[in-house]
């Protein structure tokens, strides 16, 4: 099927003479999920990972992807005929360098403009000395045949109590930004964006609250981009009540090619594709950086943030009634992944306000765990047994917050390894949950502290280890990030961010242990001011795999704590065989 596909590309490629054809995984609004519709780098190569890139020339073809696929991507891309890159890996090659070495000096390049970021034309156009770059092809579309359809979701509007501020109240806050920075016009297409600034959501993308338009803000008037028939009355009134105009979805390329000359445009290169900037006029001036409204939707407001507590002690109950089901589902022999995680989604329907999962629950069960973002499937089931470990990463959307919570637990006998990278995971994990920073530290450099434990004995892992979280909308959003790879982004009050570090044996084990921590302050004094972080998830962490004697005093003194924490929040609302099992996996060690 894919060589048959690639075979076609080729085709088309040939009738214009392109020399390398690069498919990236996007959309118009470069998000880091994509509806069906938008899944051209899937369907060429048949890899299904959240994150890739692949390079098509007449005779090769490469997937460039990063160390949470290396394994999955080596099993789908067998018989394909595209060759993996193991992105960061030493030796690998950089697509740039793959493009120089196949293509030669002056040959062609080519890309859909649509879903090819401005930041990634900028990059490959400084990497490719004097090759030609064509963007007005969209071969994917052109070859798909039974392509799914463009999304058509209906919008609704997110109500005050739950979103914590009002949108003329956003838009006051958006607009003397502008006014300090001198911007006349702020472009914005990232989708939660637009939905945060106009309080408004939708489907349009699985697990992603969002919905397909764009926006722009000047200092008098307020546009929202979108198909009309997205927008009932209710929905169209509160936009109008709160003085944002709606016109068409793709009206955007005409309003801004109206933008008059030495106008100041605002966007962010990242999440801006190739032709919106394309669209404006050669003399109006372009000042480019993070969306101003990313900053203000990465720190949560006050109701918000309770919101968000709520949602995750909802959530925990779903947890814990899953745990004690597995308890007495895994000897039976009968419960596989797939199963597992679909009776977990179960539990989360029985929960207020629940809307849909926030990703695809990753149910992995032994060796399978040792991939980060594994994916079970009904089509090779996997039985979970009396022995080893399982770990099930998963995340709710409700009206009143987005969870995402990582538990490893044993379900029977482990090896001594099992055991030791258990607890020096969890160790990691405290290290970080418990870390104080002074104001102005930048999120990146939190990093080291989660892997100092796992350093010291020689370990680490391959992805981040803090991603933030958004509020009903992406699992994963910016621009704050504790990684590896530096950010200039400081970690700030009110910011929601995840501490999920981890341990992976390829055909053995794998491990992660994840909570959702709010930062907020610490103390003040002399030195300056003092940060930490408080842990929005409660959901008990498994005592059993834990090697008492590789802990200190404090960090036992912590585990305790929390789970106790977890009993006492949790209990009011299970039964009494669900509370006793709370009781129990929750003792004191």
């Amino acid at each position: 099927m894919v060589t048959e596909r690639l075979k076609k590309l080729r085709e088309k490629m040939l009738q214009r003479n392109i020399d390398a054809y690069i498919i990236p995984t996007s959309d118009p609004h470069q998000s880091e999920y994509v509806a069906d519709y938008y899944k051209d780098r899937e369907f060429i190569s048949g890899f299904t990972g959240s994150a890739g890139t692949v390079v098509v020339t007449h005779k090769e073809a490469g997937l460039w992807t990063d160390g949470r696929y290396f394994i999955q991507a080596e099993k789908e891309l067998q018989g394909s005929g595209i060759k993996l890159y193991k992105m960061g890996m030493p030796g690998t090659p950089s697509i740039y360098d793959f493009i120089n070495e196949k293509v030669s000096q002056f040959g062609k390049i080519g890309l859909n403009g649509l879903t090819y970021s401005y930041k990634n034309y900028l990059e490959l156009r400084k990497n490719i000395g004097d090759k030609l770059v064509i963007t007005d092809t969209d071969y994917i579309g052109e070859i798909w045949e039974n392509r799914p359809g463009i999304p058509d979701s209906k919008a609704f509007v997110l109500e005050d109590k739950y979103a914590g501020k009002s949108v003329i109240n956003k838009l006051k806050e958006l607009r003397k930004a502008m006014m300090s920075q001198g911007i006349d016009y702020h472009f914005i297409g990232a989708l939660d964006d637009i939905c945060y600034l106009y309080n408004i959501r939708g489907r349009d993308v699985q697990y992603n609250p969002v919905l397909l338009s764009y926006s722009i803000v000047s200092q008098d008037e307020a546009f929202l981009f979108i198909s009309n028939d997205k927008l009932d009355d209710e929905v169209k009134k509160h936009l109008a009540d709160n003085g944002v105009k709606v016109r068409g979805y793709n009206e955007v390329f005409n309003y801004l090619k109206s933008i008059k000359p030495r106008k100041y445009v605002y966007f962010d290169p990242e999440m801006t594709n190739l032709d919106i900037v394309n669209s404006v006029d050669a003399n109006v001036r372009f000042i480019k950086g993070i969306n101003l409204t990313t900053f203000m939707k990465a720190i949560k407001n006050k109701v918000e943030i309770e919101n968000q507590k709520n949602a995750y002690i909802k959530d925990g109950v779903a947890l814990v009634k899953f745990f004690n089901w597995l308890e007495t589902g895994v000897p039976t022999g009968v419960v596989t992944e797939m199963y597992a995680a679909s009776k977990l989604e179960d539990f989360r329907k029985e929960q207020e306000l629940f809307m849909e999962p926030s990703f695809g629950t990753i149910s992995a069960y032994g060796k399978n765990a040792a991939l980060p973002h594994y994916t079970p499937s009904e089509k090779n089931p996997v039985i979970l047994k009396n022995k080893g470990l399982y770990l099930v990463d998963s995340g709710g959307q409700y009206l009143d917050g987005t969870t995402d919570t990582t538990r490893t637990i044993a379900l029977g006998e482990l090896t001594e390894d099992e055991i030791k990278h258990y607890t020096l995971t969890l160790k990691s994990h405290i290290a970080l949950m418990t870390a104080k920073f002074q104001r102005g530290t930048k999120s990146s450099e939190l990093d080291i502290i989660a892997r100092m434990p796992l350093w010291k004995e020689g370990l680490d892992f391959n992805h981040g280890t803090g991603h933030g979280v958004g509020f009903v909308l992406a699992c994963h959003e910016g621009p704050q990030r504790i990684s590896k790879a530096q950010n200039d982004i400081d970690m700030e009050v009110g910011m929601i961010t995840s501490d999920e570090p981890g341990i992976y044996v390829e055909g053995s084990h794998g491990i992660r242990i994840e909570n959702i921590m709010v930062c907020v302050p610490w103390k003040e004094n002399e030195f300056g001011e003092f940060l930490g972080f408080e842990s929005l998830s409660v959901c008990p962490i498994d005592t059993k795999p834990v090697d008492k004697n590789l802990l200190e005093d404090w960090e036992v003194e912590w585990l305790n704590n929390y789970n106790q924490m977890c009993l006492e929040k949790l209990s009011p609302y299970l039964n009494e065989e669900e509370r006793k099992y709370l009781e129990k996996i929750t003792e004191v060690i």
